[in-house]
């Protein structure tokens, strides 16, 4: 029996297949919905990607994404600059950001500190920030490194580095989250959060 092939859709569907956490199936379904948009909705919908592409840059001070050479945040006057949260990716800073309860400003390494991936700290941010500090009015760094074993030697790496620097480092807590319950919580986690406690 002859297989049905039509090599543009195949393609498409390959390409959504590439992106991370997009299955197969999924993919499918996107290269569908892409078919079934009018020619101005597809024209609009490869413009926004190939436009992304070439506009979208690293803030030349926090190294997070934008489209001018600093950042909406780096510009703002009405941001606490003393402050720096320090997160992996753009997308970390994007939900610390959405909490609304951060008024500093940020750093993004765009990795961790993970030897068995062959990613060192001259392959992160860490020398931009150092430099930063060195050169910026910075009371306290936060760590917003992720929970995980290379987002805790990262953490622990940039703070031996700030501490000679006379500059407070503090780590985000983790624990329980909020209307989760104890059993099913891992150890690490319950760990870590009798570690953080704090005094009510």
């Amino acid at each position: 029996m002859a297989q049905y092939h039509v090599a543009p859709l195949e393609n498409l569907v390959d390409q959504f297949e590439k992106m991370p956490g997009i299955g197969h199936k999924t993919a499918q379904r996107l290269a569908y919905y892409v078919l079934n948009l009018s020619q101005a909705e597809a024209d609009a919908l490869a413009k926004a990607v190939t436009d992304a592409h070439d506009r979208i840059r690293y803030c030349s001070r926090c190294c997070n994404l934008t489209d001018g050479e600093l950042c909406p945040v780096c510009q703002s006057d009405a941001r606490d600059h003393s402050v720096i949260c320090v997160v992996e990716t753009p997308r970390d800073a994007t939900a610390v950001e959405n909490t609304r309860e951060f008024k500093g400003v940020y750093h993004v390494l765009h990795g961790a500190i993970s030897p068995l991936n062959d990613v060192g700290p001259d392959d992160l941010t860490i020398k931009q920030l150092l430099t930063r500090i060195g050169g910026e009015s910075v009371a306290e760094v936060i760590m917003a490194t992720n929970p995980t074993v290379e987002g805790d030697a990262t953490a622990l790496y940039i703070s031996r580095l700030l501490k000679p620097m006379g500059v407070k480092v503090t780590r985000l807590a983790y624990g329980i989250p909020v209307g989760g319950d104890l059993e099913y919580a891992d150890e690490y986690t319950l760990a870590k959060a009798l570690e953080g406690r704090n005094e009510i």
